[in-house]
């Protein structure tokens, strides 16, 4: 791997007043926020490189060619009855987390989605009181640019909008909305299509200026040291293979995403007793709900060849999008579609459809999905990759599987609607002759992937909860000098988009910490 230096030079002193587990979307702003302070010393623990000067993550339209590559931990999914067993969830491996690796897509979350978090058990956390963090948010958060508005996507915003009467939006993040159609906003900066990452907006402009804050880069976390019921390090390997103990005076900050967070938290021997005795771990803590309540924003993927070759600008190839509410009680978006300027194929080939030359797709998602799955481990060895389990459509009462046939019935009503239709040659997949309700559901499910967005495996919630591995606080309940920001404390999923959430956890994060040191 070519890997830059790392900036700063690593320090040799492993003793720091935080240390912060993941140099992710949220670890980035807990670093900066921390170290504002030049008499706090921070360590960020970060497995994988910098990302300065490399252009392969920075450019964010080639953002396609990081899956599955040597920046992507790239987790399996376990075999999915209803689903597809085939979906691999990437994972970044880099600084800036899956801000460096994702398409930036920036939604504020909606009032509604704070106001669930609340309700459910996450006191303080309610969108009065939650709106004020964006403002404070470092990313260059823009609407997608004149110059990167494809024409066929300027066309797919006016078909929608003339096919479903849903209202043009020129900015999603102005105000709260429940459905419309328009470019997203995005966090990169246009003039050279550079990513506003975490990394790029919250460290790079200070990991040179500021002695007390130590990239531990390269290194791998694996077992958090406990004393009693007070986190006093985390065990790690270097990439020469040297393991040591990262001390923290003060408190460790676990932001390794929502799959990695419970993974150290379990091979640390903290999670569900049971579960952990089978694999041989040592129980230091019993506590039940480290792995449960995995999440994840499921998709399926309708694809049309187009009558030719189209134009080539675009921000990162996915950059419209649309909102319904199908459901008039419910106060926010039940049905997304991402509109992708290419044939998005991967999992229809494997049933035997073809990739057109050129094309594009729509992509009917689940805002609020009614399936939840599990995170659990099949090894003690901490090499050994988790299992992820997000029992897709698998919800009761069939929600989420019927609210992908809508999305495919409403993507074919705007595919007829000028002036998108006249750039569709045919519907490549599922295909004009699939029209019933069983065969289209059964489609949807099959070729169904992700948007990377696992969250909710150390949920957040009130201390009679008793799945809860975090209180309000964002301490892991029952134990001490150990906290979790990431978004594995969603207690439910947003309807929108979620890196920015996890932005906004991480304010929230640095404010409680910096609030108890004053």
């Amino acid at each position: 791997m070519n890997t830059p230096t790392p900036h700063p030079i690593q320090d040799t002193d492993t003793v720091y007043d935080y240390v912060v587990v993941g140099g992710g979307t949220a670890g980035s702003v807990i670093a900066h926020r921390l170290t504002t302070d030049p008499g706090v010393t921070v360590a960020v623990i970060e497995g994988g490189p910098s990302d300065r000067d490399r252009p392969d993550v920075l450019t964010l339209r080639r953002w396609m060619g990081l899956l599955g590559g040597d920046l992507d931990y790239d987790y399996p999914t376990t075999p999915q009855p209803r689903g597809n067993s085939h979906i691999r969830h990437s994972r970044a491996r880099v600084l800036g987390g899956c801000s460096s690796h994702n398409t930036l897509i920036s939604f504020k979350p909606l009032p509604s989605d704070w106001d669930e978090w609340a309700e459910a058990g996450a006191e303080g956390w309610h969108a009065a009181a939650m709106d004020p963090y964006y403002d404070r948010l470092l990313n260059n958060i823009v609407p997608v640019d004149e110059k990167d508005r494809n024409a066929i996507a300027r066309d797919f915003v006016d078909a929608a909008q003339a096919a479903l009467g849903v209202p043009r939006v020129e900015g999603f993040n102005r105000k709260p909305f429940h459905e419309g159609v328009g470019f997203f906003d995005l966090a990169y900066h246009p003039e050279d299509n550079k990513r506003s990452s975490a990394s790029v907006a919250y460290l790079h402009p200070v990991m040179d200026e500021r002695p007390n804050l130590h990239l531990l880069l390269e290194t791998w976390a694996y077992r958090l040291e406990l004393d009693g019921t007070r986190a006093r390090g985390v065990h790690v390997r270097r990439a020469d293979g040297t393991e040591e103990l990262i001390e923290a005076r003060r408190e460790v900050i676990v932001c390794a995403g929502a799959v990695d967070t419970p993974r150290l938290l379990l091979h640390s021997g903290i999670g569900p007793k049971s579960d952990l005795e089978a694999l041989g771990i040592p129980v230091v803590h019993d506590l039940p709900g480290v792995g449960e309540n995995l999440l994840d924003h499921p998709e399926s993927v309708i694809v049309w060849e187009t009558h030719g070759p189209i134009p080539d600008n675009s921000a990162m190839d996915s950059d419209a999008g649309l909102f319904v509410r199908r459901d008039p009680e419910v106060p926010y978006p039940d049905l997304m579609f991402h509109f992708y300027q290419v044939p998005f194929t991967d999992n229809p080939e494997r049933l035997g459809y073809e990739r057109p030359a050129h094309g594009v797709s729509m992509t009917p998602n689940i805002p609020k999905p009614r399936s939840r799955g599990r995170l659990h481990l099949t090894s003690a060895d901490p090499s050994v990759k988790p299992a992820l389990d997000f029992r897709y459509f698998t919800d009761e009462d069939d929600y989420d599987a019927r609210t992908l046939v809508d999305g495919i019935r409403l993507a074919r009503e705007i595919a007829k609607a000028e002036p998108l239709a006249g750039w569709l040659k045919r519907e490549v997949c599922p295909g004009p002759e699939v029209t019933g309700d069983e065969e289209l559901s059964a489609y949807a499910r099959r070729v169904a992937h992700t948007v990377y967005h696992p969250a909710g495996t150390c949920r957040m919630g009130a201390a009679d909860d008793e799945l809860a591995v975090v209180a309000p606080d964002l301490r892991v309940r029952g134990l001490d000098g150990i906290r979790i920001a990431d978004a594995s404390v969603f207690p439910t999923m947003t309807a929108v988009n979620p890196m920015v959430a996890v932005l906004m956890v991480g304010e929230k994060a640095a404010d409680l910490l910096e609030g108890e040191t004053r």
